[in-house]
């Protein structure tokens, strides 16, 4: 684990989990949050938070998109906005730059703030984009979530309700096997149930694993 100069071994980590949809970071980070005491951040949600009224995203986005995508109560209409975005590249890369960005402040001031408070033993940050959006080097490390292919559609249909077809071609779209593992200094393998998810995480987090 990277140390930057002056600080102490006490000195709390921060872990990205990354992996592929439907891999099953969720569950990992459930786990490492209610059976290792980790405190948990995700990025899907700390987007939702910066699309509140009045917090970063809100007004940028409104500004790009207008008006029509707030509800009655003045807040941004996700849905509305997604339909903005869905299928029209030029829109999404116009709203990505608004969020990523500020989403990236919020996640690094929340890590600075649990490393002040001081109590938990980890960080966990969960995010789709860690490796595209440069999080390696924001990091101490990043954990690869792996499961095969026909495992991950299968629970993606299970799951979600997605087609094969649909599950395929959001797969497509990310990052293959090679570049999460070339990137990430640990592998987790979830083809298997909890309990084994749970041994891996334990023996990961062990000391003399560090």
């Amino acid at each position: 684990m990277r140390q930057n100069k002056g600080e102490t071994e006490k000195r709390i980590p921060a872990i990205g989990i990354t992996g592929g949809v439907g891999s099953g970071k969720s569950v990992v980070m459930e786990l490492l949050e209610k059976k290792f005491g980790a405190a948990v951040i995700l990025a899907d949600l700390v987007a939702h938070d910066l699309m509140e009224p009045g917090a970063e995203s809100y007004q940028q986005i409104v500004k790009e998109f207008g008006e029509e995508i707030l509800d009655a109560e003045g807040r941004i209409d996700r849905p509305a906005l997604s339909r903005i975005v869905f299928g029209h590249p030029d829109q999404l890369q116009k709203l990505n730059a608004i969020t990523h960005p500020n989403v990236k402040e919020e996640i690094l001031r929340r890590i600075a703030c649990f490393r002040e408070e001081g109590r938990v033993p980890l960080i966990a940050v969960e995010a789709a984009l860690l490796i595209e959006e440069g999080y390696e080097e924001l990091l101490d490390e990043l954990w690869y979530v792996y499961v095969n292919e026909e495992t991950r559609i299968r629970r993606l249909m299970e799951g979600r309700g997605y087609s094969e077809e649909k599950s395929r071609s959001i797969m497509k779209q990310q990052l293959g096997e090679e570049i999460f593992r070339s990137h990430c200094s640990q592998v987790i393998d979830n083809n298997g149930d909890v309990d084994s998810l749970e041994q891996q995480l334990t023996e990961l987090l062990q000391p003399s694993a560090r």
